[in-house]
């Protein structure tokens, strides 16, 4: 006996609604992972500039400018750096 039509067009529907939904899940990362994803690339920025600006202070003897200039840089860089990962997540 054969199926009607409409419960076979339905169930094909409904398969590829699922198939859809499963594909949609694996390219989103979790919340938890974006957060720490973009906080690391703030984080890190700040760190390296830090380190940059500590070892030029150290090589030309003027303790604290340097340090002070490449951390607001690492600042401006990280925070650029978390505006385009935002932007490229959002597409």
């Amino acid at each position: 006996m054969s199926k009607d039509p409409f419960k076979t067009r339905l169930e094909i529907a409904k398969n590829k609604i699922l198939k859809k939904n499963l594909h949609n899940k694996k390219n989103n990362p979790s919340p938890i992972g974006t957060a720490f994803k973009l906080s690391t690339e703030l984080v890190s920025a700040v760190a390296v500039g830090t380190i940059i600006g500590f070892i030029f202070d150290k090589t030309f003897g003027t303790k604290p400018w340097f340090i002070l200039i490449f951390f607001f840089v690492g600042v401006i860089a990280g925070i650029a750096n978390v505006i385009k990962s935002a932007k490229n997540m959002q597409k």
